[in-house]
């Protein structure tokens, strides 16, 4: 009986219809695109993949008409602190280093040129998490930091080309109004006026927005911003920010998911965001799941690539949330106001016009229906095509819970009005534009496997200063280097201490990780050499990092350079003893695990052993104290 009143119900509804009057005298803002954030380590993975599949990916993200058709990209400058999923290096660990920046480091700039290869008008965006200790002796509002952005903004304009760029505060972090007018004002004496300040990039109440009121009460700082824009912004902006004048950004937004539920989450986001808070760009965190899914917040992406080993890589609805509105509207469009709007049951809508007024686009989601549970109620619409619409033919494209992005039919509208019956729960595009696909069903992407055992690394293969494949540092930044006294590479720990860390994130001492979350029974070993005071260790089992500074959920087996050694399970001592060592020689340690059998391994030799069995499964890695030893010849064998 409940669902036959439902069925006679939804025929009720789809009878009423809706008028939607689209009229081109009435313009809204301008639209300013949709990009995704790369930070947090959230892409560390994504490099390490070989040929083709990298390509695929990135064209995916980035080609036009193609996947997501990304508009902007933003990411992380690096500060050599965690910064959600690990931590980015920067391209001065010292304040040395600054003569002789290292520009190459990382990946995010490698990412922003495949980017931009692919999409020449794409736009990069930067933001600071967290920076380097040496800055402005611990303070991150600081001359020093000014001149540190100043300068990885110059590597962008001399290196890449990039005439104009954007650049936010701190990441969620309160700001300093004095010193986004001092940053204005270094950036413009080095001769980067083309790099637009939006600010202030606050997710908390009540910070968001309130750097609309302080602009409005200081001159100096209104002309210092180009922007405003916060975080998770609830599709809302207030009253007078959106009296201000200025473009109105979400920063940083998103579901924090790619799957359908992501997909949903994010239809509502592209067009609710405009309706009630006049928002006319979003950036949305994560670009790509290229990290482990044992890290914080796992699947925030718009698709997944975390396994390089394997190429396999999954195209997921966020892809194609985002290429309803990317492949059918470009920077520049036009808002239409009176097509922009709630639909009477449940959903909402958004209308963009082309600046020649030759081409219109239409953007419905239909989410938040009460009946989906039960039965798909459908809704009509009439859109009325008022002056200024051409009167040609109109492409709907669909996306559902079953079929994403698929072109479903072709409309001519009569006596210029065209009507259309709206399922629950979808997306669709009406447009007069041509030229959209959907990418990747032509690729034959391969299967998803395990990470293979065994597995070594001698860091022999790649050039200095680059990171080494598959690794994802928690906690300082360990680089490929000359190995001394061998002609072959070797991995270095390069942070000489704590940087200025993200409120969100500690950092314990140094380690990094790599693996599979299945990896149960297997010795991690690696060489090490300490040329001076200190410790170094190396991880296994390890199920899980948090945001504390504190040691990983997993267990590790350090030593230090007078031989006393411990042998822990996250925060916990279980076992510890003195072995004799050679100072400044190179050692071999080890950690080893059978079953509840775990064992500390040095030079080939057990050194001791505990039974725990909280821990039966997880990753391998490496680590140190806040100094800079020496790593070589890792490898991972099962037992």
């Amino acid at each position: 009986m409940r669902c036959t009143i439902v069925l006679w119900l939804g025929l009720g509804l789809a009878a009423l219809g809706q008028d939607i009057y689209l009229d081109a005298g009435k313009p809204g803002r301008t639209f300013e695109g949709f990009g995704a954030l790369s930070a947090g380590a959230s892409s560390k993975l994504l490099i390490d993949y070989p040929e083709p599949q990298r390509s695929q990916i990135l064209d995916l993200l980035f080609k036009p008409g193609y996947g997501a058709s990304l508009q902007h990209l933003k990411v992380e400058i690096g500060g050599d602190v965690n910064s959600t999923c690990g931590t980015e290096p920067a391209f001065a660990h010292t304040r040395e280093e600054m003569q002789n920046p290292n520009f190459q480091r990382g990946y995010e700039r490698w990412l922003v040129e495949e980017a931009r290869k692919r999409s020449p008008a794409i736009v990069p965006d930067a933001l600071q998490w967290g920076a380097p200790g040496w800055i402005g002796g611990g303070k991150f509002f600081s001359q020093d930091n000014a001149d540190f952005i100043a300068a990885f903004h110059r590597d962008w304009k001399n290196g890449l080309g990039i005439q104009l760029a954007n650049q936010g505060i701190w990441n969620e972090t309160p700001y300093d109004t004095g010193w986004i007018k001092t940053l204005r004002g270094t950036l413009d004496r080095a001769g980067l006026s083309g790099v637009r300040i939006a600010a202030g990039d606050q997710a908390e109440e009540p910070l968001k927005w309130r750097i609309v009121e302080d602009a409005a009460k200081d001159p100096e700082l209104a002309r210092a911003l180009y922007a405003f824009g916060d975080h998770y912004l609830g599709y809302r902006s207030s009253e007078a920010a959106q009296r201000s004048g200025k473009p109105l950004w979400a920063n940083e937004d998103g579901p924090w998911a790619g799957d359908w539920y992501g997909a949903t989450k994010l239809a509502k986001l592209y067009n609710r965001a405009y309706i009630d808070g006049k928002i006319t760009r979003i950036v949305t965190w994560s670009l790509i799941t290229s990290y482990y899914d044992i890290l914080p917040l796992p699947g925030s992406g718009l698709m997944r690539a975390n396994e390089p080993w394997s190429g396999h890589f999954d195209i997921q609805p966020g892809i194609w949330a985002a290429a309803h509105t990317t492949q059918f509207a470009s920077p520049g469009w036009k808002y239409i106001d009176s097509g922009c709007g709630y639909l009477k049951r449940y959903g909402s809508y958004v209308t963009f016009r082309s600046p020649s007024g030759e081409d219109y686009s239409i953007v419905v989601e239909t989410m938040d229906s009460p009946y989906i549970t039960i039965a798909n109620v459908p809704q009509e619409v009439l859109f009325h095509l008022g002056d200024g619409f051409p009167d040609k033919p109109v492409h709907v494209w669909k996306s559902n819970a079953q079929n994403q992005f698929t072109h479903v039919e072709t409309i001519q509208p009569k006596d210029r009005v065209f009507r259309y019956q709206l399922d629950s729960e979808a997306i669709y595009t009406f447009s007069t534009t041509t030229g959209q696909r959907k990418g990747g069903v032509e690729l034959t992407i391969p299967e998803s496997r395990p990470f293979p055992l065994p597995y070594s690394d001698n860091f022999d293969v790649k050039p200095a200063n680059s990171l080494p494949k598959h690794f994802i540092d928690q906690s300082g930044v360990f680089e490929v280097v000359n190995c001394p006294g061998s002609p072959g590479g070797c991995l270095r720990q390069m942070t000489p201490s704590k940087g200025i860390e993200w409120h969100y994130h500690g950092n314990p001492p140094p380690y990094t990780i790599l693996g599979d979350e299945r990896w149960r029974d297997y010795e991690v070993d690696v060489d090490t050499l300490l040329d001076g005071p200190g410790q170094v260790a190396v991880y296994g089992r390890v199920a899980g990092v948090g945001t504390k500074d504190e040691p990983p959920a997993g267990y590790w087996f350090s030593i230090d350079e007078q031989g006393n050694w411990k042998l822990n399970r996250q925060a916990d001592v279980l076992k510890t003893g003195k072995a004799v060592l050679s100072a400044n020689r190179w050692q071999r340690i080890g950690l080893k695990f059978a079953g509840e059998k775990i064992t500390a391994v040095l030079n080939g030799k057990e050194l001791g052993s505990v039974n725990d069995n909280k821990y039966s499964k997880g990753l391998a890695g490496l680590g140190c104290g806040w100094q800079r030893p020496y790593f070589d010849n890792f490898s991972v064998n099962r037992t």
